[in-house]
This record gives structure tokens, C-alpha cells and sequence, in this order.
């Protein structure tokens, strides 16, 4: 069975949480802040995290930069108050797979919960191909890029992102049709969430970011040619 951990300081947040996914079939652990989540998590292999960010003492974003620091490679959902951009962002940046913003529905959060799980999971029975272009290598089994020998720090989504480009290479990507491949989610238009994580991903591939080209008025494609 698929196991869930919820992590939030509210027990009845927790509670509204666990009832919904037990219903949807999954089945779920509690954790009351990051620290006790990273016990958890290192003690008992759970298939997706749902993280709060404003938790007392161990707050969901250094939780999360914790996990991918430790190679807990878990997907992450996290909760974030209403109209914090900063946070959402921050989260995508450390590795978060989506986000939901509360007050949620708890509908949509097991929609959310659903589509990562079916991607991750899809993912894990499917990959085996990888990509070598001059220096940069992608090797979708261990899930790992490597720069002229030298691995990257690339977040998940980051080397999905990447993953994804690289199979399209040559062919101009929109940033709507990148959202739905990538997050496998609608994001109802929220661009910002590509240009990031293209900015991040380029960044990380350091002299060779300039693969990831910019088509003006289309959105981005791989151009092994700058290689």
C-alpha cells in the first residue's frame, strides 16, 4: 500500500489531511515538525511527504533542504499559506514537487496527491534510458547528471526538467505544454514556476547552460549543439 506521511503542527489540519487520503486508500503516518519528519523518514520508506512550511521548531523549508541535503529523493507536497509567493517559490527551489495553498481544498489536495504519486511512481517502472551529449551525461536510472564526470545538484524536478528537454531536443517546448508533461498538472498559467526552474536547472549546469535555449515567444528547447 502506498504510505503517506503528514507533517503540520495543527492536529486538526493533520486529522482533515489523514481522513481524506485513509478514503482515497492510502495509508498514512503523522509527524508534528520537521524534526520528528525526518525521524520518521529515516527510520520508514513513505512514497510522498505532504509538508507544512510554518511549523515550531524544525519549519517545513529546512525540512525539505534537509531531505534532498540527506538524498531523501521523497516527493513533497507542501502547504503554504495564502499569497506567500516567496514561500512557493522557495519551496520549488528546494525541491518540493508541487504545492497547495491554504485555506485547500481537500479535494484538490488528494487530486495534487494523486498526479505526483502517478508520475513518480509511473517513473520508477519506466526509466532506463539515458542521454550522453559530449561532457553532460543523464543517466535515468540513478537518476543523475554528470557534468564532465563531476555530478550536479540537481533538485527532482530540476532532473525531470532536464530529462524531458532532452528527449525533445531540437523541438521549441511551450512553457504550457513543459507544465504539463513536467508537473503533469495544470498550473493555471503560472509561467513563473517554468522560468524558475529553468533558471535553477541552467545554473547547475554551469558551462553547459547554454543547451537550454530560449525560443522568444514559445518558451524553451534543448540544443545539444552548445554542448
Amino acid at each position: 500500500m502506498i504510505r503517506i506521511l503528514i507533517v503540520d503542527d495543527e492536529p486538526r489540519i493533520r486529522q482533515l489531511i489523514r481522513e481524506h487520503l485513509e478514503h482515497a486508500g492510502y495509508e498514512c503516518a503523522e509527524a508534528t515538525d520537521g524534526s520528528a519528519a525526518l525521524a520518521s523518514l529515516s527510520a520508514a520508506a513513505y512514497d510522498l511527504v505532504v509538508l507544512d512550511i510554518m511549523m515550531p521548531f524544525v519549519d517545513g523549508m529546512t525540512c525539505l533542504k534537509e531531505m534532498r541535503r540527506r538524498k531523501i529523493m521523497t516527493p513533497v507536497i507542501m502547504l503554504t499559506a495564502r499569497g506567500e509567493e516567496y514561500d512557493r517559490i522557495s519551496g520549488l527551489e528546494s525541491g518540493a514537487d508541487d504545492y497547495v495553498v491554504k485555506p485547500f481544498s481537500p479535494r484538490e489536495l488528494v487530486a495534487r496527491v494523486k498526479v505526483v504519486l502517478n508520475r513518480t511512481l509511473s517513473k520508477e517502472q519506466t526509466d532506463g534510458e539515458s542521454y550522453i551529449f559530449g561532457g553532460l551525461s543523464i543517466d535515468t536510472v540513478s537518476h543523475s547528471v554528470r557534468i564532465d564526470g563531476e555530478e550536479a545538484p540537481l533538485t527532482p524536478k530540476e532532473f525531470d526538467l532536464l530529462v524531458f528537454l532532452a528527449g525533445n531536443r531540437g523541438i521549441a517546448l511551450s512553457r504550457e505544454k513543459i507544465l504539463e508533461k513536467v508537473w503533469n498538472y495544470d498550473y493555471f498559467g503560472e509561467d513563473r514556476t517554468v522560468d524558475t526552474h529553468i533558471k535553477m536547472l541552467r545554473g547547475h549546469l554551469g558551462k553547459y547552460r547554454g543547451c537550454i535555449a530560449t525560443v522568444w515567444g514559445v518558451g524553451y528547447k534543448f540544443d545539444p549543439d552548445q554542448i
